[in-house]
């Protein structure tokens, strides 16, 4: 089997294949989350959502915005307070703004916007108008302003009317379909709805929506790996609104509902937990908004009162046998804040197989310095390769227990190095199948070992090694090429099958001769061995192959053209060396610098008729106009013999005709201002 993958190509991609699981680990929120954050949030923001969403994310995370932004922030939100045609969602983010930079506001604005927040809240059956009145009045009420909803009965009831059977919630009175993002909203404002009220909220009402709560995570969708999330039942491009948007609105509901209500709501801490995964999991999102949600999402399961999600994360998922690297294991909030006292146990170690390779339950140590636990893996006598952990989480303590969820078991993926023996490396050329070889040399696969083979079509190329691990296992590595590069740059790979514990591949060149073109010639002879645990990876050049193979019928493939580097037209180029015609032969320079005097002599002859002729400025005008056209007359005429040795010098006929075309009609008008000039002063002169 021939490939024409470069082979460092398809070793990186092999490699990267393998390790890519391992990439997208949950760990707790860390400064790479912060740096995100501000770089999609990194412009100010022009309208109210964005804004709030920015400051809300940047507030969680601890990040220090500039003051010149919180200013800007500021100014946006008051003029939205004090705005008479302001909705109650702008409302709402203005309060929340507001709220979150401490702006100031005056006490009369608020005063007012509660007026009218409270006024949609009589009028409004739309779920939306509801949450956003409702979340406005309950932070004016967090910021230390007296609110109280005086009819929180009749508003709890107008709101629970829109839920339906199965614990979704309609967006208003008119809507045939229920949505589960809705049903988010709708917990967060019967949560606000309770805190604003000046008396118990019907207890019976409180006790039904905590069954709807039930019914609304039993329609909550999971993945193997132990993550929950929440999905929209219907997908429309209007309403649907994604798993992370809708299971950050369930999640802001649920949470705000069990804060505000009396006794634990049903809710397995294993969803719990299953939803911090999934938000975990996302890892450092790519937009606003999902930022946004992914960050007040995990702030409010820090702290809320169903159950703390604990997370298990491995710093280091690549451990090395040459190095005795240690397994640690962290376990801490989705913030990363220090979980309680409590016991990790390796319980159970898998093959990439599924195998079970060990069921000993280890204890790790804890490091109470560096807040890990640590586990020694020489004893497990696990060899290279890539493994499941099974860990279980214990609580020391059982009050943390109705406080905490761990989820019970956790599996987490590893990959083990070690450094792979190769031995018994050979490379022959032999006549047959029986292997009667002509020249055969044993090989060092881990130094610069360089052989000179020559072989004919008739002839085979064989070569053999075997590899095995640092426990003296077998080992097959993800990639094995053998590559042989025609001095054309032609290059054939073919795959070095495994069988126990030998890689063998014998070409058979009679029936390669099509495959290689029928070009005969030197082969560069290269292997490369690869795999995600194998530390000792090589690319090593093997030698050379002399190969004589027979001429080419009429009808053979032609190989293929060779790809040409782009970057090869910006390299020096070879220098291009013109032939000229040989010049004619010159007359001698005696003869040259003597027919160049002679064609002065007319300039001197006109110079000699000059002075003969006695020529004079004494008729030379007096007058200043005059005199101007008769300056402007003879320096046309220097001009026209300036003319005349440019034509001798540098220009051409026609360029020399065109300049003197404009200074002949020059002329003939100064020319004649002049002579006019001249004849009538000698005619006064006569008559005089």
């Amino acid at each position: 089997m021939a490939w024409r993958l470069p082979p460092l190509a398809v070793l990186l991609l092999l490699v990267a294949a393998a390790v890519a699981p391992l990439s997208s680990a949950v760990r707790p929120v860390s400064d790479a989350h912060r740096s995100v954050a501000a770089e999609l949030f990194a412009a100010s923001p022009d309208d109210l959502e964005t804004t709030y969403e920015a400051v809300r994310t940047f507030k969680m995370l601890g990040v220090q915005r500039d003051k010149g932004l919180d200013g800007k922030a500021c100014k946006l939100a008051a003029h939205t307070l004090s705005s008479s045609s302001s909705p109650a969602k702008d409302l709402f983010q203005a309060v929340q703004i507001a709220g979150v930079l401490g702006c100031s506001v005056d006490a009369g604005v608020y005063d007012d916007v509660a007026s009218r927040l409270k006024a949609v809240i009589k009028d409004t059956d739309s779920l939306l108008e509801f949450y956003y009145s409702v979340g406005g009045l309950l932070s004016l009420k967090e910021q230390g302003h007296s609110v109280v909803l005086s009819d929180a009965d009749s508003t709890f009831h107008a709101i629970k009317a829109l839920s339906q059977s199965d614990g979704r919630w309609r967006y208003d009175t008119n809507s045939a379909e229920s949505s589960t993002f809705a049903a988010g909203i709708a917990l967060e404002a019967l949560a606000g709805v309770v805190s604003l009220s000046d008396a118990e909220v019907d207890p019976s009402m409180i006790g039904v929506v905590k069954n709807d709560i039930v019914k609304l995570f039993g329609t909550i969708k999971s993945y193997d790996d132990g993550t929950f999330y929440f999905d929209e039942k219907y997908v429309d491009g209007s309403e649907y609104k994604g798993p992370i948007t809708t299971s950050a609105s369930v999640v802001r509901g649920v949470t705000s509902f069990a804060n505000v209500v009396s006794g634990k709501l049903n809710i397995p801490g294993e969803k719990i937990l299953g939803l911090a995964k999934f938000f975990l999991g996302i890892g450092l999102p790519g937009s606003a908004k999902d930022c946004f949600n992914q960050i007040e999402s995990l702030s409010l399961l820090e702290n809320n009162r169903i159950f703390v999600p604990l997370i298990l994360s491995l710093p280091s998922k690549v451990l090395s046998l040459t190095s005795k690297d240690q397994l640690k294991v962290e376990v801490t909030t989705v913030f990363g804040s220090a979980a309680p006292p409590l016991r990790v146990n390796l319980v159970q170690v898998l093959g990439s197989d599924s195998k079970i390779i060990t069921t000993d339950s280890k204890e790790l140590q804890f490091d109470l310095d560096n807040n890990v636990h640590y586990l020694d893996i020489t004893p497990l006598k696990i060899d290279v390769g890539k493994y499941s952990l099974v860990f279980e989480i214990t609580l020391q303590d059982s009050e943390h227990e109705t406080v905490y969820t761990t989820g019970g078991r956790n599996t987490e993926s590893v990959v083990v190095t070690g450094l792979i023996k190769v031995d018994k490396a050979e490379i022959g050329i032999s006549e047959n199948d029986a292997g009667s070889a002509e020249s055969v040399e044993k090989l060092d696969l881990l130094k610069d070992t360089k052989v000179s083979l020559s072989a004919n079509h008739l002839q085979k190329l064989r070569l053999s090694f075997q590899l095995s691990t640092p426990l003296g296992r077998t080992f097959k590595p993800h990639q094995v090429f053998l590559k042989l590069k025609h001095e054309s740059k032609v290059e054939h790979l073919f795959v070095v099958p495994g069988s126990a514990r030998q890689f063998k591949i014998v070409l058979d060149f009679l029936g390669l001769v099509e495959k290689f073109y029928y070009l005969s010639g030197t082969y560069d002879l290269e292997l490369s061995v690869g795999d995600a645990s194998m530390e000792n990876s090589f690319l090593r050049a093997l030698g050379q192959l002399e190969l004589d193979l027979p001429e080419a019928p009429e009808k053979a493939p032609r190989p293929p053209a060779q790809a040409v580097d782009p970057l090869a037209k910006f390299r020096p180029q070879k220098e291009i060396e013109h032939i000229f015609r040989v010049p004619e032969k010159r007359p001698l320079q005696e003869v040259s610098l003597a027919f160049t005097g002679l064609t002065l002599l007319p300039f001197i002859g006109f110079l000699i008729g000059l002075m003969r002729l006695g020529v004079n400025l004494k008729n030379f005008p007096s007058l200043p106009g005059p005199a101007a056209f008769a300056s402007l007359f003879h320096a046309g005429i220097a001009a026209v013999l300036l003319l005349y040795v440019l034509f001798w010098v540098k220009l051409d006929l026609f360029t020399t005709l065109k300049y003197l075309s404009f200074l002949g009609v020059f002329l003939v008008f100064v020319g004649h201002r002049t002579l006019s000039h001249l004849s009538n002063t000698t005619a006064k002169q006569k008559t005089a």
